[in-house]
């Protein structure tokens, strides 16, 4: 065997094996799903709560200011009914004991009344009243994906709604939102 002879031989073989080594490169290429199938897809539902304040106006009753908080005119008042009462009975010693007896009876019955009527007096005012209510709401935060790939099923998450099929890369589902198209 000559040297031009040997030369082609191992030309030849390096020529073989790079050509093999493309062709299978070049079939794993084109063997390879660029897609997946879309089985199912769940929606995943978080419960969001939020608080909120509500203010409404309230009627609120308050006592009136008192102007006599001693009680002296209901006093003097009871007292004076109370006296001109006991004088109408008995006679005498008797009827000036009376007298004393009714005014002060009267005096303190008039106390109490003007007493009652003092913390029935109230004021109505609008008073602006606040508390936090906490609002409930339901927010989709992804989805739960069944695909199927190369005959395999499996499960991912997006974070999008994916059409009948999702991108595969490297063999990989692809579960980020597609990039929508920069306008020029």
């Amino acid at each position: 065997m000559d040297k031009s002879m040997a030369k082609g031989l191992v030309i030849g073989g390096i020529a073989t094996v790079v050509l093999g080594a493309g062709a299978v490169t070049g079939y794993q290429t084109i063997s390879t799903p660029k897609t997946a199938d879309v089985v199912a897809v769940k929606e995943v539902i978080e419960n969001i709560v939020t608080p909120q304040e509500r203010c409404d106006e309230v009627a609120v009753r308050h006592q009136a200011p008192v102007q006599d908080d001693k009680r002296v005119a209901g006093s003097v008042i009871g007292g004076l009914a109370g006296g001109l009462l006991g004088s109408q009975i008995g006679g005498g010693n008797g009827k000036t004991l009376a007298t004393v007896a009714g005014a002060a009876a009267g005096g303190y019955a008039g106390n109490q009344v003007q007493k009652g009527m003092q913390e029935r007096d109230a004021v109505v005012t609008k008073e602006r009243r606040c508390r936090t209510v906490n609002e409930k709401s339901k927010q989709i935060v992804g989805y739960d994906v069944t695909y199927r790939l190369a005959g395999k099923e499996g499960v991912a998450r997006t974070t999008f709604r994916p059409g009948p099929t999702l991108p595969v890369k490297d063999g990989q589902v692809v579960v980020t939102a597609p990039q929508a198209p920069a306008k020029s």
